[in-house]
């Protein structure tokens, strides 16, 4: 008799527990009792192997931030060109640049000559995320990718999936998941990653066994380094050069899709040459025409395969035009 009423008893204490747990986590997680909940959980478990208490605990403490959502509705790529480039393209931002790339040069030698990406767009790429470790953001990752998960439908299974990959990766590495701050959207660190590309794309580049893109600048250039890479990157070929259109309809030579490159030959018969006119342009290269808005009216670049590789970590043109200017004067200097 005694047995079967102390395995009630345990089974009884053990339900009990799981009930109090269940109701601290919903009091104390925001996003407890969200429709989407249970949904995000079980993708999460499916996906990494994760259970509900370790998803429960990692989201425990969880907040919605009102003021994300605000954000998302006005970024930076929303400005003209002139007003875009005047956050980056300043001296004392190209000047933080020459001053990591003289601290890093060794680093950035290596990362060129083993993936065949330039200095000079990783010095880019760092200074538009982060003013080269300056601003690596205050937003609590897990909260600001939960609000975006449970609060921004058009993007709410990307971010979704970047939370459970932000959980999964803490618990690899034993950081509390509460213990990670970046931008408002999620990114992490000086190249400004993604939780799902640490993992995939991340690079122990200072060779002490962890990918620490939060406090290694070794570990953010070999990343993106091999970021660019993995994308596609043309090693020993051009971004891009400045142009000149001489035509009137500029929609028949701004590309629409860049992944869709053309041959030079058919858009310099269109209007379209280098701004330089000592720069030869086979007329077989596959290219594409951009047009910006400068302050007195349109600018165009000619641009290469590897311009659209800039594309994929931030597909703004504004932006890849941003990191290849700016990472070329840090570069130089």
């Amino acid at each position: 008799m005694f047995l079967p009423t102390l395995n009630k008893t345990f089974k009884f204490l053990t339900l009990s527990a799981g009930l109090f747990l269940s109701s601290n986590w919903a009091q104390a997680n925001e996003f407890y009792n969200h429709p989407n909940y249970v949904a995000f959980k079980q993708k999460a478990m499916t996906t990494y192997g994760l259970s509900s208490e370790q998803i429960d605990a990692a989201m425990s403490g969880a907040r919605n931030l009102p003021n994300i959502l605000n954000i998302m509705t006005r970024p930076g790529e929303s400005k003209p060109w002139y007003q875009y480039r005047s956050m980056f393209l300043v001296e004392g931002t190209i000047q933080r640049g020459a001053r990591f790339k003289s601290q890093y040069e060794d680093v950035l030698n290596r990362a060129e000559q083993q993936y065949g990406v330039p200095k000079s767009v990783i010095l880019g790429i760092l200074g538009v995320e982060t003013g080269y470790g300056a601003n690596k953001g205050s937003f609590i990752t897990r909260d600001a990718l939960a609000t975006l998960a449970f609060g921004y439908p058009r993007r709410a299974d990307y971010f979704s999936d970047e939370l459970a990959a932000l959980i999964s990766w803490t618990y690899k590495e034993g950081y509390p998941t509460n213990s990670i701050v970046g931008s408002y959207a999620g990114a992490i660190g000086y190249p400004q990653f993604m939780p799902s590309n640490i993992q995939k794309l991340g690079v122990d580049y200072d060779g002490n066994g962890h990918i620490d893109l939060r406090n290694s600048a070794a570990d953010a250039i070999g990343s993106i380094a091999n970021y660019l890479a993995q994308h596609g990157w043309e090693r020993d070929r051009p971004i891009g050069f400045p142009a000149r259109y001489s035509g009137n309809n500029p929609d028949s030579v701004i590309a629409k899709d860049l992944t869709q490159p053309t041959p030079y030959g058919e858009l310099k018969r269109l209007g379209i040459a280098p701004l330089d006119p000592l720069v030869k342009i086979d007329d077989l290269d596959l290219v594409n025409v951009i047009q910006l808005q400068d302050q007195f009216g349109p600018i165009y670049y000619i641009t290469y395969p590897n311009f659209q590789v800039i594309t994929t970590y931030n597909r703004s043109r504004m932006y890849a035009t941003a990191v290849w200017l700016l990472g070329t004067e840090a570069a130089s200097r």
